[in-house]
């Protein structure tokens, strides 16, 4: 139930306009790592002085107007710039429907080659993420079509979904990320109960330390984390052929914590004002992770009534508990 209305507030338009117009004063700046570039890369140096790289997200999805997707095709190839220059520890995720999967898929990979190229001059890792399900094989599709000319890219297995084993399986000599998944998908392609996905989420990471190039081993749950630590040291699993990854705020004490043992670890680094449909779905994907929120809200002294911008609010506040 948590899940279905973490995914409605994500498509509310009308909080999503508040959070956007108003994201830094209702405490965005827990959720995002900076609105533009210089405050972004700030925010890596801060994760880079802990041990800790960045995958670092340029917020947005579904385009559908050739000039936004260019626009955001702009923003990536700026900020893989300023990576190269600062010379931070981070790479890029993207998702292909920022970039006009939705508008033509041929204008979607020429704007994915611009950019994996720019990235492969400067020997930087790109990431294509997934999205919903009527999205995935096209996005395979570009994945594929970009593997014939480069080596720098990978993306995400989802592993709600019923054919995740069967993608991974085929993508195993790609760097891939592997997450539980956060859209709202149905029941004839995907599996609807925490314990099917967490037991398909384990199956799936399993496979790839054993059989894959990378593992990311996304998750903010403890007991998964635990799980893997002893699977690694059972199968005498390198350091070098994984890393764990949370979201940027979430977990802070449990990243340092995790990067302090030695492991890789990178932090998803979402950066500007478009927010709260990310933050929704992130809250959607693991719905334990409303404690932050209610640890956050209900400590404070000042009355707060909860109705649409307060709910914005209180959810772009909910990790900042946890610096």
């Amino acid at each position: 139930m948590l899940k279905d209305v973490f995914i409605g507030l994500s498509q509310n338009r009308l909080l999503t306009a508040a959070a956007k117009k108003y994201g830094l004063k209702l405490g965005a700046q827990t959720v995002v790592a900076g609105t533009n570039i210089e405050e972004t890369i700030k925010s890596i140096r801060s994760l880079n002085a802990q041990g800790i790289s960045a995958t670092v997200d340029n917020l947005g999805e579904f385009v559908f107007e050739k000039e936004a997707a260019l626009e955001a095709k702009e923003n990536i190839m700026d900020m893989i710039e300023a990576i190269h220059k600062n010379k931070v520890d981070a790479h890029i995720s993207l998702k292909p429907t920022q970039l006009g999967l939705d508008i033509d898929y041929d204008f979607c990979l020429e704007n994915l080659k611009d950019i994996v190229a720019l990235a492969h001059n400067y020997h930087m890792h790109i990431n294509i993420d997934m999205e919903d399900y009527g999205h995935v094989q096209p996005s395979y599709d570009l994945l594929n079509a970009l593997s014939k000319d480069y080596d720098n890219i990978g993306t995400v297995i989802q592993a709600y979904f019923f054919r995740a084993m069967d993608d991974l399986q085929e993508h195993k000599d790609f760097r891939l990320r592997i997450v539980k998944g956060a859209y709202k998908e149905p029941a004839d392609v995907a599996y609807q109960t925490r314990e099917e996905i967490d037991e398909n989420f384990i199956k799936l990471i399993e496979y790839h330390l054993l059989n894959g190039k990378f593992t990311s081993i996304a998750t903010h749950d403890h007991h998964i984390i635990n799980h893997v630590e002893a699977f690694i040291k059972e199968h005498d699993i390198s350091y070098d052929k994984f890393e764990f990854q949370m979201l940027y705020g979430f977990r802070k004490e449990l990243q340092r914590e995790l990067a302090n043992k030695g492991y890789n670890f990178c932090t998803y680094v979402p950066f500007g004002d478009d927010w709260y449909a990310y933050f929704m779905r992130r809250l959607a994907e693991r719905p334990q992770n409303l404690n932050l929120v209610f640890k956050q809200v209900f400590t404070k002294k000042n009355n707060i009534a909860i109705g649409a911008l307060a709910g914005a609010f209180i959810l772009g506040r909910a990790t900042k508990k946890r610096k």
